[in-house]
């Protein structure tokens, strides 16, 4: 709430202020002269950012694209400035999660200067994929003592639930919390792609057929690399992951049908795993014979290399998963792509699964 409230503050500042002129921020591609007219994208989180720039490819138009989160704090942390709601008010086409994390985002558009503006909210476009945030078995909060017991939504296979947005416009509302990081599944990245490339073609008519090309290029790489982690999957001698970290993979896990354990719920704050949490994830590494702990990008490894110290042979491996959620300008610049880091991921994949 007070993180909230200080975003409140900021934007009413920029508005009374009369500050509302297109501003650079960011990780952007200029305009060769600088001139009035040229198109303004701006986009919270790495995968949306290079989701554009392969859409727009050669970039005919010469558009400006921005990336709000360049700095390497991740989509949880964020605190926009008041050069980014500028930067949000007078771009043409605006894409965010749309989720808890980002409800910044809906106080600086109703003070948007461009009316005409297109915004692209994720878990709105993607509808039903989107999964509520879930306490599975294992993670910290939840009652261990269920044996061998699973809960009906842990694990591969569907997942029902209500996703009524028309009805909750903050995704949250009214008291449930969507997992935001849809992104993590090849193929909402496929659709969401798609819609994109459809805002753009909208706003830049004249290149229209490129955009087109270009997302239809992107999106057969897309379904290429999701067939190779099916056949990763199905060919794999185990079928559960353990994290003795956060849990953001949910949405690829249920892609390829496999179950998971974890110390934390994907959005959880928290940092200190509790003894329970600790001895129930070690014993399934024991029960299971995994080969391996999964922790996330930036971790200290401190839960994983505790969980795997309480297993009886003590031998397990720590890998990594990248959750693309501390991608920073300078990674951009270094080469980091979104299909980049998601075949590193599936290498990493086959790691904790044979």
């Amino acid at each position: 709430m007070r993180k909230n409230l200080c975003v409140i503050i900021v934007i009413a500042a920029v508005i009374a202020a009369g500050c509302l002129s297109a501003c650079g921020h960011g990780n952007t591609k200029s305009s060769a002269d600088g001139g009035e007219g040229e198109i303004e994208i701006v986009a919270t989180i790495f995968p949306e950012y290079d989701w554009v720039m392969n859409i727009i490819g050669e970039n005919p138009a010469d558009v400006r694209v921005t990336m709000l989160l360049d700095s390497g704090v991740d989509l949880h942390s964020y605190q926009p400035t008041a050069n980014d709601i500028l930067k949000i008010s007078t771009c043409d086409l605006f894409i965010y999660v749309g989720g808890e994390s980002d409800e910044w985002a809906d106080a600086a558009l109703k003070g948007a200067a461009n009316k005409d503006m297109v915004v692209i909210s994720l878990l709105d476009v993607l509808g039903d994929a989107v999964k509520e945030e879930e306490l599975a078995e294992g993670m910290q909060g939840h009652d261990h003592d269920h044996g061998d017991e699973k809960d009906e939504d842990h694990g591969g296979g569907e997942h029902e639930h209500e996703h009524e947005h028309e009805d909750d416009d903050e995704h949250g509302g009214s008291g449930t919390e969507y997992d935001e990081h849809v992104w993590l599944s090849l193929r909402n990245a496929a659709a969401s792609v798609e819609i994109i490339s459809e805002a753009i073609q909208t706003i830049d008519p004249d290149n229209r057929d490129i955009y087109k090309a270009n997302s239809s290029a992107y999106i057969e790489k897309l379904n290429a690399l999701d067939a190779m982690y099916r056949s990763a999957v199905d060919g794999a001698a185990f079928n559960t992951l353990l994290f003795g970290d956060r849990f953001p993979f949910r949405y690829l896990t249920d892609d390829y049908g496999l179950d998971y354990y974890a110390a934390f719920a994907g959005c959880s704050a928290e940092t200190e795993a509790d003894f329970e949490t600790i001895a129930f994830l070690s014993k399934k590494l024991d029960e299971l014979s995994l080969p391996a702990v999964i922790a996330l990008e930036g971790s200290d490894h401190r839960i994983a290399e505790t969980i795997v110290q309480n297993t009886k042979s003590k031998n397990q491996r720590i890998l990594v998963l990248d959750s693309m959620q501390s991608v920073a300008a300078k990674d951009v610049t270094n080469g980091a792509t979104y299909l980049s880091i998601a075949e590193k991921n599936l290498s990493v994949l086959k790691d904790a699964l044979n």
